[in-house]
């Protein structure tokens, strides 16, 4: 998802290859310094990449991983493409647009294969299903890859846009709009912002999540430059280990991933958050075509729909085939 942060820059963020977050990057026994930009500053989804480095698993591989905060999905592709960072953790549709423009990266794996993106309320608006947003004001950011494909959700459901109305507000904003009840719902990760809401206002949060009502697509994933690609294939099949181990791992251990994280920056959530966003995190690894496989392996089908689904909602302008968004000979396997 593309989001912007107003009048703050990332903060970077040290990991030691050995231990937790905030520290200095060591030098990892003769581990190869990485850099990865995350797509937005650290919360629950991101625990798998701090556990890998605190359980030693991306030195075994070979890694020093140096992990940073990032300011929106389509800043990290574009840091990535520029060879700005080694490798980025983008939403695939941020991915998708930048290829569209040019800009030289590509995924190695998609993980969140499920969409996160829903309509999060409190309860007690008895929203139960779509055609219950009828009348309902929506809190969404311009521009976004949410606010292009929620028109395509309402379609799947039977709606259109003039059903509800649109407020558009900066991405911290919306929660506060749903938390002083300035909008009834609002666009966003169920991964994300719901947990923070319920513990903010200490109320329950519904979701409806658009995959859940006919609308599925690739979300985050690793990525890196063609550059990269090119030069050292062999760094990108290190890290893409590297992850898919930590990934599989942390799914093992949920709590012990989630508490990985903690010190990793001011601005984290509560550890109860961290742990509900990371338990969220983990029901959208797979779709049907990759249950019971690894994480970050990819279908040529899923990747088929995700490229329609980003042209039929205006994501992106032409439909390429896989391969120009996707590095498969170096994603992961198994």
């Amino acid at each position: 998802m593309k989001r912007v942060l107003a009048g703050l820059l990332p903060a970077v963020l040290l990991i030691a290859a050995c231990g937790g977050g905030g520290g200095t990057a060591s030098d990892g026994g003769g581990a190869e310094d990485v850099t990865l930009t995350l797509n937005w500053y650290p919360y629950g989804e991101h625990a798998p990449f701090y556990y890998g480095v605190k359980q030693g698993i991306y030195s075994k591989h070979g890694i020093n991983l140096k992990i940073q905060a990032g300011q929106g999905s389509g800043k990290t592709v574009t840091a990535t493409g520029a060879g700005q960072t080694d490798f980025g953790w983008a939403d695939t549709s941020a991915l998708a647009t930048a290829v569209e423009q040019g800009v030289p990266a590509k995924s190695i794996g998609v993980f969140l294969q499920t969409t996160p993106a829903s309509v999060q309320f409190f309860t007690d608006k008895n929203i139960r299903r779509p055609e219950d947003l009828k009348g309902k004001s929506v809190a969404t950011t311009a521009g976004d890859a949410l606010t292009k494909t929620f028109p395509a959700f309402l379609k799947q459901n039977g709606m259109q846009e003039s059903d509800v109305s649109i407020q558009n507000i900066d991405p911290a904003g919306k929660m506060a709009a749903v938390i002083s009840n300035r909008t009834d719902v609002l666009l966003g990760f169920a991964s994300d912002q719901g947990p923070t809401i319920k513990e903010k206002a200490g109320k329950d949060v519904g979701y409806l999540r658009f995959s859940e009502f006919g609308l599925n697509y690739f979300s985050n994933g690793l990525l890196t430059s063609k550059s990269t690609l090119q030069k050292d294939p062999e760094l990108v099949k290190k890290m893409v280990a590297a992850t898919q181990e930590a990934w599989a791992e942390a799914e093992k251990a949920p709590e012990a991933a989630a508490e990985s994280m903690k010190g990793a920056a001011e601005q984290l959530p509560s550890p109860t958050v961290v742990l509900e966003q990371f338990r969220t995190t983990l029901t959208l690894l797979h779709t049907d075509a990759t249950k019971g496989k690894a994480p970050g392996v990819n279908s040529v089908d899923d990747w088929k729909k995700t490229i329609e689904t980003f042209k039929s909602t205006g994501i992106i302008k032409e439909a390429s085939e896989p391969s120009a968004y996707w590095e498969e000979s170096v994603a992961p396997k198994g």
